[in-house]
């Protein structure tokens, strides 16, 4: 007797609980801070307690969910200080490894960087000048974009920490995107990028990567200011 297609399987209940939470979770589904009560998600979700509690786990270990043994799970605040901490770690991480990358890359690196770029340079084109709410097809891509690039460093655990701090960065991307004047601007980031790791510039590569994420960080915060003002 022959095995079902393991292709026509539905991922087991935890996995589909934990990519269905944590995508709502990064668009700004639930507010930061907000507390995540299994009864709420059961009901919303259709999972039972189980599942459910396995993804919020792993949810507080990417770092996008806070566990409290006595308060049960919150939405990981946004703060300035949080975003802080993201963004040193990742210059910390990811610029060193755009630099042994290119160090050790070849040219099906290269090609994957290429194929990663044009994609996401197709959505981005579609942006407008205004604020914009950036979808799940554009931060996938745009992951997939920034991933490809450190894709070569030697460093396994290097790539999954820095990986795991862009998509903590990512809700922070998300919540400034919809304040942002000028979509494209970070499309010419992009490939200027691109550019000087195929070109094996690393010094221009690093130095761009760092400008970059810090430019993430401004956005950020320029948003949370505006916010702030306008609850007062």
């Amino acid at each position: 007797m022959q095995n079902a297609d393991p292709i026509s399987n539905p991922p087991p209940l935890v996995e589909q609980a934990f990519t269905r939470l944590r995508a709502d979770v990064l668009a700004g589904a639930f507010a930061a801070g907000a507390k995540l009560k299994l009864d709420e998600l059961q009901g919303l979700y259709g999972y039972s307690s189980s599942p459910l509690r396995e993804a919020l786990s792993r949810l507080s270990q990417e770092g996008l969910v806070r566990a409290d043994e006595r308060r049960g799970f919150r939405v990981a605040p946004i703060s300035a200080e949080d975003l802080a901490d993201i963004t040193h770690m990742r210059v910390m991480l990811d610029v060193p490894a755009l630099r042994e990358s290119i160090a050790h890359g070849d040219d099906a690196w290269e090609a994957t960087v290429i194929a990663a770029f044009h994609r996401l340079e197709k959505v981005e084109s579609r942006l407008s000048d205004g604020p914009v709410v950036l979808d799940e097809e554009w931060s996938g891509l745009h992951r997939a974009f920034h991933l490809a690039l450190v894709e070569a460093c030697p460093s396994e655990r290097q790539r999954a920490w820095g990986a795991s701090l862009f998509d903590q960065a990512e809700r922070y991307r998300r919540y400034s995107a919809r304040f942002r004047r000028s979509a494209r601007r970070k499309s010419n980031e992009h490939r200027k990028l691109m550019d000087a790791a195929l070109r094996r510039d690393a010094d221009t590569a690093c130095a761009l990567l760092e400008e970059h994420i810090l430019s993430t960080q401004r956005n950020v915060l320029a948003a949370l200011r505006h916010a702030e003002g306008a609850e007062r």
